[in-house]
């Protein structure tokens, strides 16, 4: 994983929580992780990733994540076992 990618996971997992996640920027992470991305219908995104099935939202009404979009997003990757202490298990 390149440091870019590395960072933005601290980001998306620090507290307090970021209000200035970019949504590009989390579809470019997913593609960087081998996620599976279908859509579906309005905002609606499903992910596989590490055999983890999940529902994002795109934003509505700007390209950033709020806070609860942001904190499911936290949610489902750890549920699919991205995490900033787990990557770096995986370094050492």
């Amino acid at each position: 994983m390149s440091h870019k990618h590395e960072q933005f996971i601290r980001t998306i997992f620090q507290d307090p929580i970021s209000g200035n996640i970019h949504w590009r920027e989390v579809e470019a992470l997913l593609h960087h992780l081998g996620a599976e991305v279908e859509s579906l219908s309005g905002a609606r995104i499903r992910v596989v990733l590490n055999g983890a099935e999940g529902i994002l939202h795109r934003p509505h009404h700007s390209n950033v994540l709020d806070r609860s979009a942001v904190k499911h997003l936290r949610e489902y990757l750890a549920h699919a076992r991205v995490t900033p202490s787990l990557y770096e298990a995986g370094q050492h």
